[in-house]
């Protein structure tokens, strides 16, 4: 790619952002900060802001020498503007959940560290070490906000403090066995020990200090939820036309479940049932952490030979992706974590167990084409080797869930179309993830702006998890954790289906435009190499495609 002072000035930024998130560093492979956390006082937060505030002056001034570079800069202006709007009302610093906080990105580092390395172990040692002063300026950091009266709700904090007191209790001397199995590094075993009682003290502060002077109500209002919303999306959405479009797609979505149900268990009388039956349907059930981890790397090779060379030119560097089992005392949903920048670390998939050992196949086919290939490991990999057209700050740090989440939505969609859920079992499990993704919209406007529900009553915690549980097929565990996820993260939810919707448009329009000259291949190859956008841009780019 021609150098720019454009992508210059987004790879320092790159580089100096590195150099404030020895997390971020970790999780991109690029080594010498592996010993090390982010700063999470007002002061590391501050310092990123500022750094943030100089790029996008910077930027804002130059002018693109070409279209790859016209569009990176509109890209960094808007992602690096919203950027700046969380945080400077408080917003980015306030709301954390389940999946999202400085609690999960500790855990989840040491995950993405190599165990084959000679000096990883001493490494670990001084970041376990480091988690109490990292805790101890995040705590802070949320007195500073609260001060100013921003709070997060009762509800995330309540939660994130259960979580804190489930990992106090062996999740880093797991850490610690797993870079030392003989068990015999004293000064490992030290350092997790201290990481678990700096966890059992935040927790015991946020349960018992900061949680009742937080926020009761769990919505955000409207006027919040907008920020959320055109942050996940990077659209400007109409909030009541997406929420009735989400309607009467769930209704679409369940009258086709039955039209499955009744191919399946004649005798059904609701979809729940329909759900437990499948659940224990030895046919669409998987027995065993090791046989369902075999399934689903299998599942991965398949689905590879399946696609590449028809509907995608798969690059023979990003064809591995890895599965694994996700730690315990996070979320109940599958997710994903890129490749390292120079590969050496595959992209992989998590699953997380919950507990169980029996595991509904029929309802995980589906994730993982969401999941892997060709959801989020295509597009995010692709990404990754984009050196031709994307600089390196739109390669690793750009991530917006619109696009992203969208095109994983959309891949789902896409296997639908290539025939790969004709059994009756594996397409309600689809239709499941479909109608997960629409109850999504309905619930998580209705919750955060106070939109009435089915029952003419302001949707809530009770009346969403209902929905999710009975028109969505979410067993009752993974329901409870879904609505206290949208709680905690307005807006990130719609991003699925909204983000489809856009992918779907613009595939539609350009085969209207393109006639004969449609291929979809092209079309999968031009909107993974544009790169990471917000979904207003990506409208107007796919506009004038022109099927090359």
């Amino acid at each position: 790619m021609t150098t720019s002072a454009i992508s210059t000035i987004l790879d320092n930024f790159l580089e100096e952002g590195i150099k404030l998130s020895p997390i971020g560093a970790t999780m991109l492979g690029v080594p010498g900060l592996d010993d090390q956390l982010d700063d999470l006082s007002m002061e590391g937060n501050e310092k990123r802001a500022e750094l943030t505030r100089k790029t996008l002056a910077a930027i804002k001034n130059e002018t693109p020498i070409n279209e790859f570079d016209r569009i990176a800069k509109d890209v960094a202006v808007e992602r690096l503007t919203s950027e700046l709007n969380l945080n400077d009302t408080f917003e980015a610093r306030i709301l954390f959940n389940l999946i999202s906080s400085p609690v999960t990105s500790i855990r989840q580092v040491f995950e993405m560290m190599k165990a084959d390395q000679a000096e990883t172990v001493s490494n670990v040692t001084k970041r376990l070490a480091g988690i109490e002063a990292a805790f101890a300026g995040w705590k802070s950091s949320l007195e500073f906000a609260a001060e100013k009266g921003k709070f997060n709700s009762r509800r995330q904090v309540l939660a994130t403090a259960g979580q804190l007191e489930s990992f106090s209790k062996g999740a880093f001397t797991a850490v610690a066995k797993k870079f030392n199995p003989a068990g015999d590094n004293q000064a490992l075993l030290a350092a997790a020990k201290s990481a678990e009682a700096a966890c059992a003290s935040l927790s015991s502060w946020m349960r018992d200090s900061y949680a009742p002077k937080c926020l009761a109500v769990d919505g955000v209002g409207e006027e919040r939820y907008k920020m959320w919303a055109r942050h996940f999306t990077g659209a400007n959405l109409d909030l009541r036309d997406t929420y009735e479009w989400g309607i009467k797609q769930l209704e679409i979505i369940n009258e086709r479940m039955w039209s499955a149900a009744k191919k399946l268990y004649p005798d059904a009388k609701t979809l729940r049932e329909v759900a437990d039956r499948l659940d224990s349907d030895p046919r669409y059930t998987v027995e065993g952490e090791e046989e369902l981890l075999k399934k689903l790397r299998e599942f991965i090779t398949a689905a590879v030979e399946r696609l590449d060379g028809k509907e995608f030119d798969i690059d023979p560097r990003i064809r591995n992706c890895e599965a694994r089992l996700a730690p315990a005392g996070g979320a109940s949903a599958a997710y994903y974590m890129g490749p390292s920048e120079d590969l050496s670390r595959p992209g992989t998939t998590w699953f997380p167990t919950m507990g169980r050992k029996t595991f509904g196949w029929w309802n995980i086919v589906s994730t993982w084409y969401h999941e892997a290939v060709p959801g989020h490991h295509l597009q995010v990999a692709t990404t990754k080797i984009n050196t031709d057209r994307l600089n390196r700050f739109q390669r690793n740090r750009v991530w917006v869930s619109g696009y992203g989440e969208g095109w994983a939505l959309y891949a789902e969609r896409l296997m639908d179309e290539l025939g790969a859920f004709e059994d009756p079992g594996y397409e309600m499990g689809y239709l499941s993830a479909q109608g997960l993704r629409a109850a999504r919209i309905v619930v998580d406007i209705g919750m955060h702006c106070g939109y009435k529900d089915f029952d003419g009553e302001v949707w809530n915690a009770e009346s969403a998890f209902k929905l999710l549980h009975e028109r969505a097929l979410l067993d009752e565990i993974s329901a409870r954790s879904e609505v206290d996820r949208y709680l905690g993260w307005p807006g990130q939810a719609i991003s699925y289906k909204v983000g489809e919707r856009f992918m779907m448009e613009a595939r539609e329009d350009a085969k209207k435009r393109l006639g004969s000259k449609f291929s979809l291949k092209k079309f999968h190859s031009y909107v993974l190499n544009l790169g990471p956008m917000g979904l207003d841009p990506f409208k107007a780019e796919m506009a004038v495609w022109d099927g090359e």
